[in-house]
């Protein structure tokens, strides 16, 4: 009698998908911890850090799944594109440091994901906190962000600020928000509003724009009317108006500061401008090679696993 042959082993599944979180700091000392506790459940997280002076380095390497790296900040895209091509996983998502992952949206993007979507990029709204109040209207209740994305399927374009990600193909909404702690204090966000601006301003410099009377008085004007009035930032109460107010002072300042270079480019004296990322692989198109993954050993970033 023969000897029976063996049923053929089943056919091993395919590995789940890896998701890495990617994180930008600089001196978040105060937000870092929270933000990570809420990404705790991705495969990985990466920190790419401005050099803080704070204790952000310290927060991070408590975390076992972080890897924290320090690179000099060219601006947001930068930073977030060349964070992207350190990354091996198959799905990459961004957080800021004043960023929460709430249960349901990671319920959510888990659910998504382990169903193979076919649409490689997603957006996700963000719910903005200002000084411990939801701010619901004020421009603001439309607030979203392209922040999931299938690896090597988008890219931020050559802008120091406010640059919104190219994607192949479209991005749906996902359902649930994150939330977004924008400002805890007044003064903090003041700060922020005058590096934005400037940096603004400095983009304006760049491609070789000007200000005069219809920038400087007209957008600032139209910014509050419009976050106010016509976005009913009149709805948020009194957080909405100081809110919005400060939209407008943000809009003043940015375009006030371009003409104040110019007038004193004629008289010979030119700005001090931020640096600007001149690496051509930073702005590559999502139809290019991308770049060999960044080595710990090599110049240019700091390289640290927690």
């Amino acid at each position: 009698m023969g000897l029976a042959v063996p049923p053929p082993p089943p056919p091993r599944s395919a590995p789940p998908p890896v998701i890495t979180a990617i994180v930008t700091t600089f001196n978040e000392e105060q937000n870092l911890a929270s933000c990570l506790e809420s990404l705790l459940w991705c495969d990985e997280i990466l920190v790419v850090d401005s050099f803080s002076t704070d204790r952000t380095a310290e927060v991070a390497r408590r975390y076992p799944s972080v890897t924290f790296v320090q690179r000099t900040y060219y601006g947001s895209a930068s930073q977030k594109n060349w964070a992207m091509d350190q990354v091996g996983g198959d799905w990459i998502l961004i957080f800021d440091a004043d960023e929460r992952c709430t249960p349901a949206l990671q319920r959510e993007i888990l659910g998504l994901i382990a169903a193979n979507p076919r649409h490689d990029a997603f957006t996700i709204k963000r719910r903005v906190h200002f000084l411990d109040k939801v701010i619901r209207f004020s421009g603001w209740q439309h607030d979203r962000v392209v922040r999931l994305v299938r690896r090597g399927c988008a890219r931020y374009p050559n802008r120091r600020v406010h640059a919104d990600m190219i994607t192949r193909g479209p991005a749906p909404i996902l359902r649930n928000p994150m939330e977004h702690y924008m400002a805890d204090t007044l003064d903090e966000y003041l700060r922020r509003i005058e590096k934005y601006s400037f940096w603004g301003a400095s983009q304006q410099w760049k491609e070789g724009k000007r200000a005069g009377a219809k920038e400087v008085f007209g957008r600032t004007v139209w910014r509050f009317l419009r976050t106010y009035i016509f976005q009913l930032g009149i709805l948020d109460g009194m957080h909405g108006l100081v809110f919005c107010m400060l939209q407008g002072y943000g809009t003043y300042r940015k375009w006030s500061l371009l003409w104040g270079w110019h007038a004193n480019a004629a008289r010979g004296r030119l700005p001090t401008l931020p640096i600007f990322d001149e690496d051509e692989s930073i702005w590559r198109g999502l139809e290019d090679p991308p770049p060999q993954r960044y080595d710990a050993r090599g110049g240019g970033a700091t390289a640290a696993k927690s």
